[in-house]
């Protein structure tokens, strides 16, 4: 039996193992998957030789970066966007060959091209973790200028206390790649203008639970279009899956 997992820290809300498992069932695959709740990154290691038959791993919070200096090889996207969500365990002449894909890159890139529109020519990404970086990366082969927006100043990133009307009548793609908002706290919202949001901006949540977030309810409010993160998170389990098996 093949196995495959999920590694982070907490795991409380993961999808990936009900999803797996239920396809595994329906399609009559001989696998399982598991989840690896893991307090350090140091236990990583003993994760893959304590599972022979281990086929490949999911990556969550925290370990979307601190994964890296433990693999053997990136992919070019992956490389670039400095993230890894998807691991492929090759297996070869008793040899463990650890691979490093970003699956969200290609979940959010599908999931919003059919949302834009000619005017939208920039996008403000809130948030700078592993998922921030892999929507800023996919904007960028969309053809979409990005700038971060992140609490603390940082160089050549925007606070929120610096999005001013000039700049949000000009960045009218608006991305949250934060937690905030997230079950159980669904009365919180990222610290934007919402009230200088109007029916040209396209507003994008990574988040899922609940289906409709604050920020997006605020958007709507606006004549914004907004959109959640339940499409991105199964297009980016299909191409995680599609990683696993490609005989690369």
């Amino acid at each position: 039996m093949q196995k495959y997992g999920l590694i982070g820290f907490p795991l409380h809300h993961s999808f990936s193992i009900g999803y797996f498992n239920e396809k595994f069932r329906a399609e009559g695959i001989d696998a399982e998957y598991v989840n690896f709740e893991i307090p350090s990154i140091k236990d990583f290691k003993s994760v893959i030789a304590e599972n022979p038959n281990l086929s490949g791993l999911n990556v969550t919070i925290p370990y979307k970066e601190q994964v890296i200096p433990y693999l053997d090889e990136l992919d070019k996207d992956t490389a670039a966007i400095g993230a890894v969500n998807v691991i492929k365990i090759i297996h070869k002449k008793g040899k463990v060959r650890l691979v490093g894909y970003n699956s969200d890159i290609i979940g959010f890139t599908q999931s919003i091209e059919p949302l834009l529109l000619p005017q939208h020519k920039k996008a403000l990404i809130l948030g700078t973790g592993g998922a921030a970086k892999a929507v800023f990366h996919g904007l960028k082969n969309l053809g979409v200028e990005s700038v971060y927006v992140s609490r603390t100043p940082q160089k050549g990133m925007l606070t929120y206390e610096e999005l001013t009307p000039e700049i949000m009548k000009e960045y009218l793609v608006i991305v949250n790649c934060t937690p905030v908002g997230m079950y159980p706290k669904v009365d919180f919202c990222p610290s934007i203008p919402y009230e200088e949001l109007t029916s040209n901006h396209l507003l994008y949540d990574l988040l899922y639970n609940p289906n409709v977030t604050l920020f997006m309810k605020k958007g709507e409010k606006q004549g914004a279009v907004v959109k959640n993160g339940l499409e991105m998170l199964l297009l980016q389990a299909f191409a995680a899956w599609d990683i696993w098996n490609d005989n690369l």
